[in-house]
């Protein structure tokens, strides 16, 4: 069985609330309980032993705590991969600060991608409630960065 159908049941068990699934697949078989410590726990076991798991050790993957809840309000997102800037440039000020009033088309911050600097516009009007990403951190694709409420 692959690594990401394990993740998948392993979200599906963390979601679901079910205490305990247990899956066979052809001559594998893998049960997933859910602790209730926050922790879930992986036993597989097979005739054929897979390469990534020792013949007799159970192998306990652990579940990262959920991240806190945003604040309410229009999430702009990460139109790209890059890098998140606040600030056109090191030292000057950041383009906006939490609580500040912001219009459609106002610059927010900068994503660095490919070595091209993209501005990233507010694509709604508002205050903003929350930055949620770091100067100089990495962001993916449809990142929330700020909340517009």
């Amino acid at each position: 069985m692959d690594l990401r159908k394990l993740k998948k049941l392993i979200d599906l068990v963390e979601e679901s609330g079910i205490a305990e699934l247990e899956i066979t697949e052809g001559e594998e078989k893998v049960r997933i309980t859910h602790h209730t410590a926050g922790q879930n726990v992986v036993y597989a076991s097979s005739p054929m032993q897979p390469m990534m798991m020792a013949p007799s050790a159970p192998a306990a993957v652990s579940v990262t705590p959920a991240p806190p809840p945003e604040p309410e309000g229009h999430a702009v997102k990460s139109p790209m991969v890059g890098t998140f800037y606040r600030s056109p440039s090191p030292g000057t000020k950041v383009f906006v600060e939490v609580g500040q009033s912001v219009n459609p088309g106002d610059t927010l911050c900068i994503i660095e991608a490919m070595k091209l600097l993209n501005e990233i516009e507010a694509d709604h009007g508002g205050v903003i409630k929350a930055v949620l990403v770091e100067n100089g951190q990495p962001v993916e694709y449809g990142e929330p960065l700020f909340i517009i409420g």
